[in-house]
């Protein structure tokens, strides 16, 4: 959100259905993919730019889903992306696919501690692997899921990648 912010971007930051104080009940990703939506239709109308997706853990696994095909959104950063099965209390786990991704066309950014336990290296390096230019994978030594004691290296990295990448290749939006 802060390196976002600071490339000069309106940033929305909210909490999924059944989340602290949201309303509705977790929908296992279903239901939080309209969220999503909902999220990129307000951006939208409230700011009429070019949107830029960026979420973390369960949010970058649902908010990839909702944005990696809608028109309004130019570029796509993964922090702590899920690529292992994930349980929570007595749940079964839960198993992210990125199939869709294949051929999405936008710049994307992939983040991940390289000591995290949702994201192992090898299965983070096979989805980046399978999916289309321009892509990029960042891996912070020492940092865990949640980046802690990481999160400079985590901002520098989207800053990085947004001057590197996205902002030459696109004059609308940077």
């Amino acid at each position: 959100m802060k390196a976002l912010n600071g490339l000069g971007f309106p940033v929305l930051r909210f909490n999924f259905r059944g989340t602290g104080l949201s309303q509705g009940e977790h929908d296992q990703g279903t239901g939080e993919v309209d969220d999503v939506r909902a999220a990129l239709n307000w951006l939208d109308a409230e700011f009429h730019l070019p949107l830029v997706f960026a979420g973390f853990s369960f949010g970058a696994a649902v908010g990839l889903r909702a944005s990696y095909a809608d028109p309004r959104v130019s570029a796509l950063i993964a922090v702590g992306t899920p690529v292992a099965p994930v349980a929570a209390g007595d749940e079964e786990p839960r198993v992210y696919t990125y199939d869709f991704l294949r051929d999405c066309s936008k710049p994307k950014l992939f983040v991940s501690g390289a000591r995290d336990q949702f994201g192992p290296r090898a299965n983070l390096q096979a989805l980046v692997a399978s999916v289309r230019e321009p892509k990029k994978l960042v891996v912070i030594e020492g940092a865990d899921h949640f980046f802690e004691g990481r999160l400079r290296e985590l901002r520098e990295a989207i800053e990085g990648w947004w001057k590197e990448v996205v902002s030459p290749q696109r004059s609308d939006i940077g």
